[in-house]
């Protein structure tokens, strides 16, 4: 019986890590010239937004990323885009935020943090003037194929992008990998919580 708690666990973890890894398969040059097709059908596209892709895409390792955003609101109450009526600007964002986010979580991707800020900047070298930012974001992909996928290349968040827009005055982002992580992966709370459930597992039924 031991044995066979353990075993299970330990495909239980496997099976984790086969999901939230992905296949780790760098894009193929032909998934990236689809993918820059896609993104030159956008009205909103310009030439040096597809100039960036397309290096962020050509440099594919197939590894995960972590994007980083800084988001300024639109003054509240602001109208929304759909019924005109008066609401706040983050609640508008929040109709985009928590479909894509749904749909992220489902490729194991999920926030790593947000944080609204409390102050101007207080170290800043040849930088343009603070435009006063709300928010700071960190959301991690499992692959940059993952990222293309969910955004411009997918019907539905051309559904629900019309309210990103709306609710922010101004954002940007950008991918970084991490270099040193002082939180708990899920790889280690996963692992940890599975460890603790076979444990339990065993004292009940050993």
């Amino acid at each position: 019986m031991t044995v066979t708690i353990w075993v299970l666990a330990a495909l239980a973890y496997l099976a984790f890590r086969l999901w939230y890894d992905g296949p780790n398969k760098p894009l193929t040059s032909k998934e990236v010239e689809g993918y820059l097709r896609l993104l030159e059908e956008r009205e909103d596209a310009a030439a040096e937004d597809i100039a960036v892709m397309r290096r962020f895409l050509e440099e594919d390792d197939g590894k995960e990323f972590i994007m980083v955003n800084l988001v300024q609101f639109n003054p509240s109450p602001m109208k929304h885009p759909d019924t005109g009526e008066n609401v706040q600007a983050n609640a508008v964002l929040q109709e985009y935020f928590k479909p894509f986010m749904a749909k992220v979580m489902r490729r194991a991707g999920h926030p790593v943090i947000a944080a609204h800020a409390v102050g101007g900047y207080l170290d800043a070298w040849n930088t343009p003037a603070n435009p006063g930012w709300h928010l700071a974001g960190l959301i991690r992909y499992r692959s940059r194929r993952d990222c293309v996928e969910l955004s411009f290349a997918s019907s539905e968040f051309k559904e629900i992008h019309k309210y990103k827009i709306a609710a922010m005055k101004q954002t940007f982002a950008f991918p970084s990998q991490t270099q040193m992580n002082l939180y708990a992966s899920p790889r280690v709370t996963v692992a940890m919580g599975l460890a603790l459930v076979g444990s339990l597992v065993q004292l009940v039924l050993v």
